[in-house]
C-alpha cells in the first residue's frame, strides 16, 4: 500500500500551515487532525527517503524540514524512489512507446507535435550503458576509427578544449613586449608540462574516471552549473552524450566558461605581473587552475553561457608567491629553461673539457 504524498513542515513553516509543534507526538497529532486517520499507528517520515523520525532525530530536523505522514500498513521509499519506479516502469514499455510514436510521427504535420514525438523517440532509443563500438556502432558514427569506446573519445574532446586554451596562452606571447616574451615564454612552458602530466585534464568528461573532479555521473549524465554568475542552473539543463550520437554531437555546444575570463583578464594580468615581477616570483599555478581547472571553469549549457563582460578580476593577492629554492620551483623574473635545456647545456660544456684536454695531450711532446 502506497501512501499519500501528504507533507508536513517544521520550523516556522511548519506555523504557516498551523503545523509547528515541540515534540513529535504534538506534530503527528496536528497532521492527523488536517488528514484526519486515526493517530494510532501513524508515523512521520522523511520525505525525501522514508527514514521514520525519531523522538530524537525529530529535535535535530532543520527549520522547515519536510516530512510525510504515513497511515499504518504505508510504505513510503522517497520521492528518488517514486521517480526510479516510474522510469523503470515507463522504460519497459520503450520498445512499444517507439513503435507508436514512429506511426504517429509518419502522418504528423505540426511542427510541435513532431518535435514532441522526435524527442520521445531519441530519448527512448539511448543506448547509455553501451560504452565499446560494438555495443553502440550507431553512436560512433563520424568519430575517428582509433576511438574504441565512449569514454575515449569523451575524454578527448575535453582534452582538445584544454589543449585549444594552452594555445591560446602560447599566441598570446606575441601580444607581449620583445624584452619580456622570454620570460612569459617561460611560464607557458611549465604551464604545458604541468598539463601534460595531467593529460590535459580529459577525466572531466570522462565517466570511468574515478576521481571526483569529474563532471558527469557514473552513468554519464552531465548538469549544467548555470552562468558565471549565478550559483547553479536554474533550468536544470542536462544531457548525457554518452546516450546517443544526437545527444554526443549536442554536447560540444556546452561551454567550459571560464568565470574571470581568459582573454580579458587572466592573459593580461599574467603579462602586467611579469612586467612587474622585479625581484618577486610569479604564482604560474594559480594561473594555471584559473585557465585550466574547475576553479575557474564552469560546464554550462549553450542557453546559460553568458558572453558578456564578467567585470570579475584576479586575485592580486595570489599573482606572486615567495621565492623557494629547487629549479622546479623557481620561475620566473628570469627565464628558467627546462630540464632537458640544462641537461644539453651542462652536457655540451663537459664534452667540449675532454675535447680540450685530447688536444693539449697530444701537442705535449
Amino acid at each position: 500500500m502506497a501512501a499519500k504524498a501528504f507533507k508536513v513542515r517544521t520550523g516556522p513553516g511548519g506555523r504557516k500551515y498551523g503545523l509547528a509543534a515541540r515534540s513529535l507526538p504534538e506534530l503527528l497529532r496536528k497532521a492527523c487532525r488536517l488528514e484526519p486517520p486515526s493517530v494510532a499507528g501513524c508515523r512521520l517520515g522523511r520525505y525525501e527517503d522514508g527514514v521514520e523520525v525519531s523522538e530524537e532525530a525529530f529535535r535535530a530536523l532543520p527549520e522547515d524540514a519536510e516530512l510525510i505522514l504515513l497511515r499504518p500498513g504505508e510504505e513510503w521509499s522517497g520521492y528518488v524512489g517514486e521517480i526510479e519506479r516510474f522510469l523503470s516502469t515507463f522504460s519497459s514499455y520503450s520498445s512499444g512507446i517507439v513503435r507508436a510514436a514512429q506511426g504517429l510521427l509518419t502522418g504528423e504535420e505540426a511542427p510541435k507535435r513532431c518535435r514532441l514525438l522526435a524527442d520521445l523517440i531519441q530519448n527512448l532509443n539511448e543506448n547509455i550503458s553501451a560504452e565499446s563500438r560494438k555495443e553502440d556502432e550507431t553512436w560512433f558514427e563520424g568519430v575517428e576509427s582509433r576511438f574504441k569506446t565512449k569514454s575515449s573519445y569523451m575524454r578527448h574532446s575535453c582534452e582538445s578544449r584544454i589543449r585549444g586554451y594552452m594555445k591560446e596562452v602560447g599566441a598570446y606571447i606575441s601580444t607581449v613586449p620583445p624584452a619580456l616574451q622570454m620570460k612569459f615564454s617561460g611560464i607557458a612552458e611549465a604551464m604545458l608540462e604541468k598539463l601534460k602530466l595531467e593529460k590535459y585534464n580529459g577525466f572531466y568528461f570522462d565517466r570511468k574516471e574515478e576521481t571526483k573532479c569529474r563532471l558527469c555521473t557514473p552513468e554519464g549524465w552531465f548538469s549544467c552549473q548555470g552562468p558565471f554568475d549565478a550559483e547553479d542552473c536554474s533550468r536544470r539543463h542536462s544531457i548525457n552524450p554518452y546516450g546517443n550520437k544526437e545527444s554526443r554531437i549536442l554536447f560540444s555546444t556546452w561551454n567550459l566558461d571560464h568565470i574571470i575570463e581568459k582573454k580579458r583578464v587572466i592573459l593580461p594580468t599574467l603579462a602586467e605581473a611579469v612586467k612587474g615581477c622585479d625581484r618577486k616570483e610569479i604564482d604560474w599555478e594559480y594561473f594555471y587552475r584559473l585557465l585550466f581547472t574547475t576553479d575557474n571553469l564552469k560546464l554550462v549549457h549553450i542557453v546559460c553561457h553568458k558572453k558578456t563582460v564578467h567585470n570579475l578580476g584576479c586575485d592580486r593577492t595570489k599573482i606572486y608567491r615567495k621565492r623557494k629554492t629547487g629549479w622546479k620551483d623557481r620561475l620566473l623574473c628570469n627565464h628558467t629553461p627546462s630540464p632537458r635545456v640544462q641537461i644539453s647545456k651542462t652536457k655540451r660544456k663537459t664534452d667540449a673539457k675532454l675535447s680540450r684536454n685530447r688536444t693539449m695531450k697530444k701537442s705535449t711532446p
